[in-house]
């Protein structure tokens, strides 16, 4: 595990293009899922102007918040702290020995699914399925392997 972070939380870093949306949601949800068990950045690599709005109020309807986060750029330094990247799209992200990276491809909403809101919270949820996955081995990994019974 990277010691870049004081305490020996892992940290988990969600990439996207903008770090308006995908990212801020994968963040938004893993720290709502984990707490304080794990250290959560989001970065893009060139930052919208804002938080997607949209992305925002449909995070907030699972108890999870944003709001207060700014898009970030993605630096090496960034990259370098985390010991695991999780790209959520299509993002092109260097590859640097110590992470674990991993990729996401959010699957498409369905057709019927008109609302740009009803699509967003379809994106909303395929995201949160992979972060209960994602909190679940963290939370396994942290625990340390489990002893070995004996007969």
């Amino acid at each position: 595990m990277n010691t870049a972070n004081d305490s020996q939380q892992p940290t988990i870093l969600f990439v996207c293009n903008t770090n308006g949306g995908k990212s801020q949601m994968a963040a938004a949800l893993m720290r709502h899922a984990a707490g304080d068990a794990v250290r959560v950045q989001s970065a893009g690599l060139v930052p919208a102007l804002h938080i997607n709005e949209l992305a925002a109020e449909v995070i907030e309807e699972v108890g999870a918040d944003m709001r207060a986060e700014t898009p970030t750029a993605l630096t090496e330094e960034i990259l370098r702290a985390a010991d695991r990247v999780i790209i959520v799209g299509e993002a092109q992200v260097p590859e640097l020995s110590g992470a674990t990276m991993e990729r996401w491809i959010p699957t498409e909403a369905p057709a019927k699914l008109g609302t740009d809101r009803e699509r967003m919270g379809f994106l909303r949820d395929d995201i949160a399925a992979r972060i209960a996955t994602l909190n679940l081995a963290v939370g396994q990994a942290e625990a340390g392997p489990s002893p070995s019974r004996s007969a």
